[in-house]
């Protein structure tokens, strides 16, 4: 990568064989052809772009080099807690698939700067795992767009139906993982339980065949239809100005106030848990001033003073 970096120029495979360290101890040409090959799709694999050409009409090979207009992020400005959630992201996966891709963005946040600490402890730990076994072939047939069929056992009353099942996206709620789509054979949008789903996952048909409905919230979906009911209610905080962007995605600004000589805004947001929601803003120390309901402010008030205290909740 810092051989193709530091030149404007296309360099051919025997002149990279000749620069970078290792390539001249291969034992035949085959086999640094197929350490070179590997080695190019590790770093598309990462997320570095290699440009492919040559220099002038008179070259007879091609050559690579890697542009640094396509390579180098733009300015980057992350809040902490959005830089904590990025190295909590990292954590988060654990298959194959998805292993290489958060760890290369990962990569181009620290090569802009960003200090993302993925050792650093989190307020919330993830517990999300994709052991189910079929979260990789639902997820390759999302990004297809092809349709699947397989075994779905229900709980109540026990059985086993085969379902045939237009994929719109994989997400996890409340640590479990859900598939959403348009169920064929029942001729509407329904979820189902990774867990629940038995044997293989079949493909059906072409690729390219299905398509996600727009302004279709997936998680909003399995929330209010995957089988638990949930509540939404209505937050009022109080925001530092300029601080808490996590949460100023997600509310709308209702007023202004000083508090202790802060200047801030009133937010106001709906939540579903409401209940579970004040580890998440205790995440933001200071920043952040519940204003009501009461039971929410007091249950942030009391995991700041445990970590006041040195307790950790």
């Amino acid at each position: 990568m810092l051989c193709l970096l530091s030149t404007r120029q296309y360099l051919s495979a025997e002149r990279i064989r000749g620069i970078v360290p290792g390539y001249a101890d291969a034992p035949s040409d085959d086999a640094f052809f197929r350490t070179f090959e590997r080695d190019k799709t590790e770093l598309r694999d990462l997320g570095i772009p290699l440009e492919v050409g040559r220099n002038s009409v008179f070259d007879t090979v091609d050559g690579y080099r890697i542009a640094r207009r396509d390579y180098e992020l733009g300015e980057i400005d992350l809040e902490p807690d959005e830089a904590a959630a990025v190295a909590l992201a990292v954590r988060l996966w654990d298959s194959p698939e998805l292993t290489g891709a958060a760890h290369g963005a990962l990569l181009k946040l620290r090569a802009a700067g960003v200090d993302v600490d993925q050792a650093a402890p989190a307020i919330v730990e993830s517990k999300v795992r994709t052991s189910e076994p079929a979260f990789t072939p639902l997820l390759a047939a999302v990004q297809a767009g092809q349709v699947v069929s397989f075994d779905y056992r229900r709980p109540s009353p026990a059985e086993l139906r085969e379902r045939t099942l237009e994929p719109w996206g994989v997400v996890s709620w409340r640590g479990r993982w859900y598939v959403v789509g348009h169920d064929r054979d029942r001729n509407a949008p329904r979820c189902f339980r990774l867990s629940r789903i038995v044997g293989e996952v079949r493909k059906i048909g072409k690729p390219g065949q299905v398509r996600r409905p727009e302004n279709v919230d997936l998680m909003q979906f399995v929330a209010t239809t995957g089988g638990e009911v949930s509540s939404v209610s209505t937050v009022r905080v109080w925001a530092a100005s300029g601080r808490a962007a996590g949460v100023r995605r997600r509310a709308k600004v209702v007023g202004e106030r000083d508090i202790r000589g802060t200047a801030g805004d009133v937010l106001e947001l709906e939540l579903r848990w409401p209940d579970t929601a004040a580890g998440w803003l205790a995440g933001y120390g200071a920043d952040v001033l519940v204003l009501e309901p009461e039971v929410l402010a007091k249950s942030v008030r009391e995991r700041l003073v445990a970590v006041a205290e040195g307790d950790v909740l």
